[in-house]
């Protein structure tokens, strides 16, 4: 379901947590043990301003992320159903419910105990609250913390606190590793991160941006007046970023090829230099355990740059 962007949907996809796609992984597959002895979780419960008599065994996810956060705290199996888009894990019970344009009845027929969801797209919220169904948002990120916030939110409400502090405790201490893993450099280098072929990005301002912030990247958008500018081919070749990202590489089939056959591009350090990384679209617009993936291809990127 992905396609070009404009402002607002660039904007929006990244809300809800990408789209749809398969991807490889790293390290994202191995689930962080509790401790043992660890609280299996008291109810009630209350965590983002949902509270749960009781712990719910019939949970509706429309949101990629959450979908993957609740399985990596080993809530997967009280997962009923997951949005069209949730592609990960691989047996996520996915369902023809759409988070873009979520429908209360379509919902209510899933008999949940807790719908989990990335945006009040459609009043959905107030829709859902009157059939007297549990509804946790969790927004967008914008910083590591926010991500690591929704975790402990959903190990409270599912019952997995233990799990979901040793999920946080560990991206953590990955994150910290890879990025402490590149040496410093003398000279700053500047990038660009491209969500379609024309020229939606994102600045630092943004989730994905802080992570390339933590290693010290300028980001070419920065000053713009909106968190998603679209940039012009013109500003970009003259901006002459020393690395570009793709995080269209499945959605438009774009790669270091497409980009430097681009008119005007061959002349960009990026181009010259061979730093044009494709990522996986899925992975660099999520804000889940995964990200840990993300930092560490940005991590393999900063290494190998002149």
């Amino acid at each position: 379901m992905r396609r070009l962007l404009t402002a607002a949907i660039a904007a929006t996809a990244l809300m809800l947590g990408g789209c749809g796609g398969s991807g490889t992984e790293t390290g994202a597959d191995t689930k962080p043990t509790a401790s043992a002895g660890a609280a299996a979780g008291t109810f009630p419960a209350t965590a983002g301003g949902v509270t749960l008599d009781k712990r719910p065994e019939k949970i509706v996810s429309l949101a990629p992320t959450a979908t993957e956060m609740l399985f990596a705290i080993d809530a997967g199996k009280q997962v009923a159903a997951v949005d069209d888009q949730s592609n990960y894990p691989a047996d996520a019970p996915k369902s023809d419910l759409s988070g873009f344009k979520p429908n209360a009845e379509a919902i209510a027929a899933k008999n949940p105990d807790l719908v989990v969801l990335s945006d009040d797209l459609n009043k959905i919220v107030e829709q859902l609250t009157k059939l007297k169904i549990p509804v946790l948002v969790t927004p967008a990120a914008k910083t590591l913390d926010d991500s690591y916030r929704q975790i402990t939110e959903l190990g409270t409400l599912t019952g997995h606190p233990a799990e979901a502090t040793a999920l946080v405790e560990q991206m953590k201490t990955q994150i910290d590793k890879i990025v402490k893993s590149v040496p410093a450099r003398t000279a700053e280098l500047t990038y660009y991160y491209e969500l379609d072929p024309t020229f939606f990005t994102v600045t630092s301002k943004t989730f994905v941006g802080s992570v390339f912030t933590m290693f010290g990247l300028k980001n070419v958008a920065d000053g713009a007046k909106t968190d998603y500018p679209q940039l012009s081919q013109e500003a970009l070749i003259a901006a002459d970023p020393d690395m570009v990202f793709l995080a269209d590489s499945k959605c438009c089939a774009q790669s270091p090829d497409t980009v430097a056959k681009r008119k005007g591009w061959a002349g960009i350090a990026a181009v010259k230099n061979k730093q044009v990384v494709a990522l996986d679209d899925d992975i660099a617009s999520r804000w889940g355990p995964r990200v840990v993936d993300l930092v560490q291809s940005v991590a393999d990127a900063v290494a190998k740059a002149p």
